[in-house]
């Protein structure tokens, strides 16, 4: 191909659609003494900026570039002056802090994943300053602030795996050519959720509160009542009922959105080694690997009868 026509472009004809950047995987443990007794935060931080010019990318100008060390510190310093005890307000803290300190930023972001740190308790008597690592799904939060206008603040679990060993099916779903699947009355329902929320008012509200009772309704949903269960006809309405009863039980929620990635484990056939099927022993299929197709079921709900907020930003480009 001849280059002899081909003129080199201006930087008038190109326009920058997006230009932030930021630091990412600022893990640490912050600790709040209280006397003898101690309380603890493991957090990974991910922190973006955008600028007001783009002139580093341009004309190799780096006068206005805030150096991505520079956010990394900023971000103990804020840990430091103000503590870590909700992440949701350690995330608006940092975008205040970039809003505020620079003129010339014009948008913050701020990913927070908190490691899931509960304190030991020995014989009934929470320990002073003691904890067990455990994975009951990953808290986390995500803040949006744009200079000049109101945060937008998102929650959410994520790596929450459920199960229920009966009470779930899949039954009259379309069949065609390519189908192999057969329809069961009775399975294990198994599945790793994601789930992310966003708030209508971003002021006086108790994220702790509403983050657990968030769980609590996954945790409810997915399994109905203690002596019994609740039968999940699919994955797809376990999600529903999972979305519907957060929208009956946090009113400060409008937008949800809910991934469930399905965990197979396959009944083994214990007629071929000479004992009766009574469906004891299942293989566990895995499907975390690239070579393997991975199901997922994502659907993002809205309260139609609460106010609107944020939909382009939080969800549409997801």
């Amino acid at each position: 191909m001849s280059n002899k026509n081909v003129f080199p472009l201006q930087p008038v004809e190109v326009e920058v659609l997006n230009s932030e950047y930021g630091k990412n995987l600022v893990k640490f443990l912050y600790i709040r003494r209280e006397g003898k007794r101690h309380c603890i935060k493991e957090v990974e931080v991910c922190a973006h900026i955008r600028l007001n010019e783009v002139k580093e990318y341009f004309h190799d100008d780096n006068k206005d570039v805030i150096p991505t060390d520079t956010i990394k510190n900023a971000i103990y310093a804020i840990a430091k002056q103000k503590g870590v005890q909700v992440i949701e307000e350690f995330a608006l803290d940092i975008c205040n802090h970039f809003i505020s300190s620079f003129c010339h930023v014009l948008y913050a972001k701020v990913f927070i994943q908190e490691s899931p740190w509960h304190r030991l308790h020995q014989n009934c008597v929470s320990h002073a300053h003691s904890f067990i690592f455990a994975p009951e799904g990953i808290r986390f939060c995500e803040v949006e602030l744009c200079r000049n206008a109101s945060p937008v603040i998102f929650s959410g679990i994520k790596d929450l795996k459920l199960m229920k060993t009966t009470q779930s099916g899949f039954e009259n779903f379309h069949r065609d050519k390519y189908t192999t699947l057969p329809e069961r009355r009775d399975r294990v329902l198994c599945a790793e959720l994601f789930l992310k929320w966003n708030y209508l008012e971003c002021t006086d509200v108790d994220f702790d509160c509403i983050w657990n009772t968030a769980r609590e309704c996954v945790l409810e949903a997915f399994s109905g009542p203690p002596d019994c269960g609740k039968y999940s006809p699919s994955y797809q309405k376990t999600v529903n009922d999972i979305q519907m009863l957060i929208l009956e039980k946090v009113p400060q929620v409008d937008i949800i959105e809910t991934t469930l990635n399905n965990i197979f484990y396959e009944i083994v056939d214990m007629k071929k080694l000479g004992f009766p099927n009574n469906k004891e022993v299942s293989k566990y299929e895995c499907t975390e690997s690239s070579e393997k197709p991975n199901p997922l079921h994502l659907i993002v709900i809205l309260c139609k009868t609460r106010v609107k907020t944020h939909f382009d930003l939080a969800f549409k480009g997801d």
